[in-house]
């Protein structure tokens, strides 16, 4: 009988050592709810569940996006249905200055809540915001300004505008938007090396060159037309600067130039899913009065109303337009929305599948290590028992 290995207790005391492991691992498992805590557990399905949270939280976070999107469009279109319910009052108004029972007077007093409503329009426009996003000023139309032309006409002497020599590029000038315009410089009576010079910005967009609208209008005054000077003031909202040398007195002298804009993309890209460009869309025109074609008109006269009438279809129908894109987007992302979500809920019950832990099975595989934990720790006493027996050859 060998007393320096007890081979009986050294095996038993294998198996206890192998059945208390897995009794912690299985222990571990019950407490966390995961089979896989470590990529020891299985490095193949850790591997899978991690790239599928990775689509499940990108999904979820995704669908945000889409309701976060929805909650601009509703934003945008709710301020839209009041500028539209405000057009539908101006064309009340043109036709009720149209009719041949008013006089000039009371044309005048309709006008004047005309012009009110037009400035109502463009604060809409200008000031409507979603997260600090101005949602109706054409920022959101996904149009990039493209290089413009200049044609001086009249005496061009020497004056220069600001970025206007020969072809101009955005920067301020995109303030204006779209359109043809004008700014036309008049020099009054000089008086001795001096004289007042008078610039107009003229939007000629929406009427054939045949009207002119007046947007801004600045009056230098007794400037040196003889010996020159620069100056440098705001038009319009965009910095200008004349150069006076080579002025005549008594001359008007005009620069044309076109701001033309190319749509380049969408306006706004809505993140919609997990991965990568994939991007829902939307663009939102400049809804304010000139970019609608309402710049220059009014109804102080009967032949006024008559136009205004005209260009207030154009215009209504334009907005008319602009919500139902919104609309049709609207209910697109909210279809979005659905998919996205049951996307997430599937891929969520196939990562569970992988990665949770099977409570029941998990339990009754632990009252098996238990009881193997319980049958080694008795077959180790019995064995440590047995060199013992060596004593009785002894006495």
């Amino acid at each position: 009988m060998i007393i320096n290995h007890n081979l009986n207790a050294m095996n038993a005391h294998r198996n206890m050592s192998g059945a208390t492991t897995a009794q912690g691992k299985s222990m571990e498992k019950l407490s966390s709810g995961l089979r896989i805590n470590r990529a020891g557990d299985d490095a193949a399905g850790l591997a899978i569940s991690e790239k599928m949270r990775s689509q499940i939280r990108g999904l979820n976070q995704a669908s945000r996006n889409a309701q976060d999107g929805i909650s601009m469009i509703q934003t945008a279109e709710g301020a839209l249905s009041e500028t539209q319910a405000i057009g539908q009052r101006m064309r009340e108004l043109a036709v009720q200055s149209a009719n041949g029972t008013y006089t000039d007077e009371d044309r005048a007093l309709i006008n004047q809540e005309f012009e009110q409503l037009k400035s109502e329009i463009d604060r809409i426009a200008n000031d409507t915001e979603f997260n600090g996003n101005k949602v109706l000023n054409g920022n959101l139309s996904g149009k990039e300004f493209e290089t413009g032309t200049i044609t001086a006409t009249g005496n061009t002497g020497t004056q220069v505008v600001a970025g206007l020599e020969g072809k101009f590029t955005g920067s301020e000038f995109e303030k204006l938007g779209e359109g043809n315009f004008e700014i036309k410089v008049t020099v009054g009576a000089k008086s001795g090396d001096n004289a007042d010079i008078t610039l107009e910005l003229i939007d000629k967009s929406h009427f054939n060159g045949e009207k002119e609208y007046v947007m801004d209008s600045f009056t230098l005054e007794d400037i040196d037309i003889t010996n020159g000077t620069q100056e440098s003031f705001t038009l319009g909202g965009v910095t200008v600067e004349l150069s006076t040398n080579g002025f005549n007195e008594n001359r008007s002298q005009s620069i044309k130039f076109t701001n033309t804009a190319e749509k380049t993309g969408d306006g706004v890209s809505l993140q919609v899913g997990a991965n990568k460009d994939q991007m829902i869309g939307l663009s939102m025109e400049n809804m304010r009065s000139r970019e609608l074609g309402l710049g220059g008109i009014g109804v102080g006269t009967a032949a006024d109303s008559q136009e205004a009438i005209e260009r207030l279809d154009v215009a209504i129908e334009r907005v008319s337009a602009q919500r139902a894109d919104l609309g049709a987007a609207q209910n697109r992302l909210e279809h979005t929305i659905a998919s996205t979500d049951n996307t997430a809920e599937n891929l969520q019950a196939a990562e569970s599948r992988i990665r949770d832990v099977d409570m029941a099975k998990e339990m009754m595989n632990l009252t098996r290590l238990n009881v193997l934990q319980q049958a080694s720790q008795s077959m180790l006493a019995q064995a440590n028992q047995a060199p013992q027996q060596v004593l009785s050859i002894l006495r």
